[in-house]
């Protein structure tokens, strides 16, 4: 009995089948990319980024005027943003998570809008005079960002986010006295506690 003829497949099929298997694989990484959370927040600098809040409110407290007042909150924000993407460039170079992969650049679109946001109503508040409603202002656009951007991260993070909303909505219809309370509360007190709950649960 004669042998049964082998199949040759010619270069094109052979080119074909490896680009399918390179698309196929290249579909694979990107669907898990969308469903992966984001697990970069780190816990610990949300946690010193918090005392550096508290430091900042009862500082913040004494002020004389309103342009210092406002420079002691400015200098803060300034340290918290510098303490938290130190955190965040270690944790992720801990975990191995690169900060331009899928997860980390959602949660980075989500997060940016209502900061830039909150820049831009500081202006126009204290152009107005409204200095009253700065902090509810920052309390609940520093909550829509969180909640928008930690929709691209684990639960626990959006949830950070709806307490600072809630905090911002209470500091608005509240007694202007009581503005460095209410920031203390969120950016240090609430701040503190997720962090720890973050670092316990997802390292970092």
């Amino acid at each position: 009995m004669a042998p049964a003829p082998q199949l040759r497949q010619s270069p094109e099929t052979s080119s074909t089948l490896h680009e399918r298997a390179a698309d196929n694989l290249r579909f694979i990484r990107e669907t898990m990319e969308r469903s992966a959370a984001f697990t970069g927040v780190p816990g610990r600098g949300g946690m010193a980024m918090g005392a550096t809040a508290l430091a900042a409110a009862l500082l913040a407290a004494r002020q004389p005027t309103v342009e210092r007042w406002l420079m002691v909150w400015f200098a803060e924000a300034a340290l918290a943003c510098f303490v938290g993407t130190v955190a965040l460039v270690r944790k992720a170079a801990a975990t191995q998570v690169p900060l331009d992969a899928g997860p980390s650049r959602r949660f980075a679109l989500g997060f940016a809008p209502p900061m830039l946001a909150g820049a831009a109503l500081t202006a126009l508040l204290y152009q107005h005079d409204l200095i009253e409603a700065l902090p509810g202002a920052w309390l609940l656009l520093y909550g829509t960002a969180v909640v928008t951007g930690g929709a691209a991260s684990v639960r626990i993070v959006p949830l950070m986010g709806a307490g600072f909303m809630a905090l911002g909505l209470l500091a608005l219809f509240s007694p202007a006295a009581w503005g460095d309370w209410y920031l203390a509360a969120g950016f240090g007190g609430l701040q503190m506690v997720f962090g720890f709950v973050i670092a316990r649960r997802h390292g970092g």
